[in-house]
């Protein structure tokens, strides 16, 4: 599963508190997409996390956890992404919360199943950059210094730029994307529909859709095929 991640181009991010009915659930996950995140920054309980992935569960997409909370880790994810949000403005959210996870729970822990994202939250209005206390905006010097900390020093596989809930600086998201070298770039973030997508994809590697999918499921459904467009148009350049 964890090199599988290296082949995601899309993946939708479902809110285990936010209502979704079973016939816009089944569309999400035959839709093509990746895989299915599953995680939310407020309200996320063990009872709504078991809830979401027992429906997704009936299907074959790959269905993943974003742990924000250690209450509600359930057991049965495919991979568990581990956020280590690199301008927290509070060492809880960088390292904090992760020794006391160990720490209580360090013998449960399926290694071989966790995965950690070095995230940059980007959007001060959101209510991860509230939480986190994030130093955020960040310009593009700043967010490439943060990336190339995740992607050289500490080698994590995934720089996560999350803008959460409005469009990101795709200047900012390219140039980031070029100081990597090993990690794969993911973007969150404002996308609406196809056209979005596409902006994205052209400038990450995997994109992100999750509120859209709430707002309006038939334009989130479209970003897939946009997403997987980009794919095979730059599988045709090279």
């Amino acid at each position: 599963m964890k090199q599988m991640i290296r082949a995601w181009r899309h993946v939708f991010k479902l809110d285990p508190d936010r209502d979704l009915d079973d016939a816009a659930l089944e569309a999400v996950c035959q839709s093509g997409t990746d895989a299915v995140m599953i995680g939310g920054s407020s309200g996320v309980t063990y009872e709504n996390t078991v809830d979401l992935l027992s429906r997704v569960r009936r299907f074959e997409v790959p269905c993943v956890l974003e742990i924000s909370d250690l209450e509600a880790v359930v057991p049965g994810f495919d991979l568990y992404m581990i956020p280590i949000v690199l301008n927290a403005g509070h060492p809880d959210w960088i390292i904090g919360q992760h020794a006391r996870a160990i720490e209580q729970y360090g013998h449960l822990i399926p290694w071989e199943l966790l995965m950690p994202e070095g995230y940059l939250v980007l959007n001060p209005e959101a209510t991860v950059a509230k939480v986190t206390e994030a130093q955020a905006p960040l310009d593009s010097a700043e967010a490439r210094a943060y990336a190339q900390v995740a992607d050289r020093l500490l080698q994590l596989p995934i720089v996560y730029l999350e803008y959460s809930g409005q469009i990101g600086d795709f200047e900012l998201v390219s140039d980031v994307r070029r100081t990597l070298d090993q990690a794969r770039l993911f973007y969150g973030g404002g996308i609406v529909d196809g056209e979005t997508a596409r902006r994205a994809a052209a400038v990450s590697d995997t994109v992100i859709v999750g509120n859209a999918v709430y707002e309006n499921l038939e334009q989130a459904l479209e970003t897939v095929e946009a997403v997987k467009g980009t794919a095979t148009a730059a599988a045709k350049k090279s």
